[in-house]
């Protein structure tokens, strides 16, 4: 079919309307042909401002780069010694994000463990529980404590390397999780003590409180269970994370998850994914102004996710002031999903490799976001495990290679300073100057 917006010279030239273009028609003949919102999974598919819109400054005079094969640049991290007996020492800043056996396969789960531990990083286990299969294969395990407290045990807090308090999450700040029905199987049901086969809709806020004050008895009550051995994490999804962050640490928090509208979900609101929250790249300021003005910068650990995807986000966040992100669609990409090897698959569910967002269904080819036996065994576990070392170890490469360029000999040494930006826009909001000039946009308080 012929593009109408090329049409033959002499011939009318249609335009399509910025406000209502065809995907935005598309999405009002939907909802009026089926009175539902659109539900997927993913992060927001619009652009915002992200880590491409800036640029680090290699050493040329003025500053001295450092020889990639003769000098070394440290990537390891301590997260959270500011309390905890046992704080976890990893050997990378790059750790996997909560992603629950429920959303994804045992198969999955078990992957992610094992790339994670080659790597020397942590996983965490999402909604739902602890898998052994997660718990066996993982160096360094993170135990999420979310507003449902499905699978919710204190055996498994004892187990666990670190609690994360989950009071927000990037694609859905203020919403509360989904787990279709057709994703609740025998086994799932059973760890969240539900019905087989009916749609899981988790709280958006915990039972146990109801504002910051009852959040620090909460982390009290989780030191006493754990005997103060265990790092607690709170995670929130950007939107204030200036306040957030400082609500957060005084709670007692040891370490902080920040995560920006860019970070994916297993499922959730179409509307919600696209317009709510804050993308990233202005979130990491706020939350490392909160923590200086505090005097807790880099005592407090700031963990940023929501988009990662190479050695430059993880460079460039880093610099912002980050002590480590957190990645998960991208180690589920690692692990195969979207490959192209499965676009004759995926056409027949109506997607294709590359699009594939419905993961809130089941019916994941790659066996990853589905419950299905049969698809689960498509993922062997082992070889999962080896893809997404890779990855990991390609993503620390390319965050060393660019530090040494700036003359660090750890990640941590790169700040603000080595950044510039490319528009108005992301110079405001990452708070370095516009490329060329030594103007902030903005710059001032709040």
């Amino acid at each position: 079919m012929s593009d109408p917006t090329t049409q033959k010279a002499g011939t009318p030239v249609l335009r399509e309307s910025a406000t209502f273009d065809r995907l935005t028609i598309q999405e009002i003949q939907r909802a009026a042909e089926t009175g539902i919102y659109d539900i997927r999974g993913g992060g927001t598919k619009r652009k915002v401002p992200h880590f491409d819109d800036l640029l680090l400054l290699g050493a040329s005079v003025s500053r001295y780069p450092l020889e990639g094969y003769r000098e070394k640049c440290g990537t390891d991290v301590i997260l959270g010694n500011r309390f905890a007996k046992k704080p976890i020492h990893l050997k990378i800043p790059v750790t996997i994000a909560g992603m629950s056996f429920g959303a994804l396969s045992a198969n999955a789960k078990e992957a992610l463990g094992r790339g994670a531990t080659i790597a020397g990083t942590s996983t965490t286990t999402g909604d739902g529980g602890m898998t052994p299969e997660e718990r066996g294969q993982s160096q360094h395990l993170v135990y999420q404590y979310l507003p449902s407290r499905y699978g919710m045990n204190p055996d498994d807090l004892r187990k666990a390397d670190a609690i994360e308090i989950v009071l927000g999450q990037g694609a859905k700040p203020g919403g509360g999780g989904m787990l279709l029905g057709m994703k609740v199987t025998e086994r799932v049901a059973g760890m969240r003590t539900l019905p087989i086969g009916v749609d899981q809709r988790s709280a958006c806020r915990h039972p146990d409180w109801t504002g910051p004050d009852d959040l620090a008895i909460k982390i009290a009550e989780i030191r006493e269970i754990t005997d103060w051995e265990k790092p607690i994490y709170v995670k929130i999804g950007a939107s204030r994370p200036y306040y957030d962050v400082k609500l957060a640490v005084k709670a007692g928090a040891d370490v902080i998850v920040l995560d920006g509208m860019q970070g994916g979900t297993a499922a959730t609101q179409e509307v919600f994914i696209e317009h709510v929250g804050i993308p990233i790249l202005p979130a990491i300021p706020q939350a490392v102004q909160a923590l200086q003005e505090m005097g807790m910068h880099r005592k407090v650990q700031l963990i940023v996710s929501g988009g990662i995807r190479n050695g430059a986000d993880v460079a460039k966040a880093m610099a912002l002031g980050a002590d480590a992100v957190a990645i998960g669609t991208a180690a589920l990409i690692a692990l195969g999903d979207n490959h192209p090897r499965l676009d004759e698959e995926l056409k027949k569910i109506g997607s294709a490799a590359g699009f594939y967002d419905d993961w809130q269904n089941g019916r994941d080819p790659a066996g990853i976001t589905t419950q299905d036996p049969e698809l689960s065994k498509r993922l062997d576990p082992v070889e999962g495990g080896r893809r997404l070392a890779n990855y990991l170890r390609v993503l620390v490469l390319e965050a060393q290679t660019m530090a040494r360029a700036c003359g660090k000999s750890h990640l941590h040494n790169l700040d603000p300073e080595d950044l510039v930006a490319l528009t108005v826009e992301s110079a405001a909001m990452a708070r370095v100057p516009l490329a060329g000039t030594n103007w902030v946009p903005g710059s001032g308080g709040y």
